[in-house]
């Protein structure tokens, strides 16, 4: 069945305002694969002044393809689809929306070739069903695809436009970066730079954020303004305006409120606690290690997240048992028999002990109770105390997380580095806010 439209032929209706996605996939439903596609293009796309008006999750059925993604045609600017572009029998969304919009399938040689030269190139042989990802919609564009076999596609028709990807996010994740957005900024299909500037804050809560700039943007009512609170201790403050002549009164704007925000702000966009850390440590020629209990590591895999770390990272010590303590950081066992695995004494004796056992200028600990059992009547599950190493001397804090195992470890790890900030800035204000990201 082919669907009708309302615009003439090869009529554009110019910039992409709005899109709809349609995540095709039985796994997805089953809850056999994580869907982290709309995550990561609501991110993307917003960067170019692209809403997302619809996202959906569909079967690898043809009669729902036809029926879901038809609707999503008939009324929005961009339809992405995702999914179902493989080798396999349950892989037809080539089929299915080529029916839709009324356009044949063309087998593609330079696909073809593609293929075969990767199966080739990793030793080894192609099987006859590959071939199913070299037919094409007549008229599309072709996106490449590096990290795997089934290309994505890009095609307008009918002032409409259409990208299919891949499923697997190794692949997805690549061709959006890389190949789609930069063609659509060259086709002049999107805004060539962000429209809106995002504050990172740590430490102040979504309405406790709100409260306190309230005065400064309430007198400013062009600015479009959004909270985005993430759970591991992360606010992002968005403003927005999308007429360009307001494009300086809202850097000032972003100004005035960084300023008011004073030691919650992280930093723009997407600046991470880690990062700022990094940026301040390299700046000045010093070095971190940690020392981890209840969080097992999780501290140093934040810490390495980004390339480059071993410029200011040295290492960590997952010292999870008492003897562990004793033996790795040279935590005295009467302090740990007096004061308990979990305490402050402990925690600065941990962090003073990966410091000097690793050579670092300064170091993190984190002892505590991640639950569900454990706990003391002073302190319960979910108490964690943190220890902080530099040259200016030794801290400790305690606080107490709700939440699982799981959020109680992650937040945790982002208390430790929130606290190293804050200390940071309390000791080295002018030199650590010079590194601001």
């Amino acid at each position: 069945m082919t669907i009708p439209f309302d615009s003439p032929s090869g009529s554009a209706r110019g910039p992409i305002r709005e899109v709809e996605i349609v995540h095709l996939g039985d796994e997805l439903l089953l809850g056999l694969r994580d869907n982290t596609h709309l995550t990561f293009l609501g991110r993307y796309f917003s960067n170019y002044g692209i809403k997302i008006r619809r996202d959906q999750v569909i079967l690898d059925k043809h009669e729902d393809i036809v029926r879901f993604f038809g609707d999503s045609w008939r009324s929005s600017d961009l339809v992405i689809t995702t999914g179902g572009l493989g080798p396999t029998v349950d892989d037809i969304t080539r089929e299915a929306i080529a029916e839709c919009i009324g356009l044949p399938l063309e087998f593609n040689e330079t696909i073809r070739r593609t293929i075969e030269s990767r199966f080739e190139r990793f030793g080894r042989k192609m099987t006859e069903n590959n071939l199913r990802q070299c037919w094409v919609l007549k008229g599309a564009e072709i996106l490449e695809n590096p990290n795997g076999t089934a290309p994505g596609l890009f095609l307008e028709k009918d002032g409409r436009y259409l990208v299919m990807l891949p499923g697997p996010a190794r692949e997805l994740q690549p061709m959006v970066a890389e190949v789609l957005l930069p063609m659509l900024v060259a086709k002049g299909l999107v805004a060539k730079q962000k429209p809106y500037i995002q504050l990172r804050t740590c430490g102040i809560g979504e309405s406790m954020l709100e409260t306190k700039v309230k005065p400064i943007l309430d007198a400013h009512p062009w600015a479009e303004v959004a909270y985005c609170a993430h759970s591991s201790m992360i606010v992002d403050l968005r403003l927005a305006c999308l007429d360009p002549a307001r494009e300086s009164a809202l850097n000032q704007l972003a100004s005035d409120v960084a300023k008011l925000l004073g030691e919650d702000l992280i930093g723009y966009g997407e600046c991470t606690l880690a990062k700022r850390i990094h940026q301040y440590l390299v700046a000045n020629e010093q070095t971190l290690s940690v020392a981890e209990s209840c969080t097992g590591g999780m501290l140093a895999a934040a810490l390495t997240e980004h390339s480059g770390a071993s410029k200011a990272f040295v290492g960590g010590v997952v010292s999870y048992t008492n003897e562990a303590k004793v033996q790795m950081l040279d935590v005295p066992e009467c302090m740990i028999q007096q004061h308990g695995p979990v305490s402050a004494e402990v925690a600065i004796a941990m962090a003073t002990g990966a410091a000097e056992r690793l050579g670092s200028n300064y170091a993190l600990s984190i002892t505590g109770f991640a639950g569900p059992d454990g706990g003391t009547e002073k302190d319960p599950v979910g108490t964690v105390y943190i220890g902080y190493h530099s040259p200016s001397g030794a801290w400790s804090t305690r606080i107490v997380l709700m939440g699982d195992r799981a959020t109680v470890r992650q937040r945790a790890t982002f208390a430790a580095l929130d606290f190293m900030r804050r200390k940071l800035i309390e000791h080295k204000a002018d030199d650590f806010l010079k590194t601001c990201c």
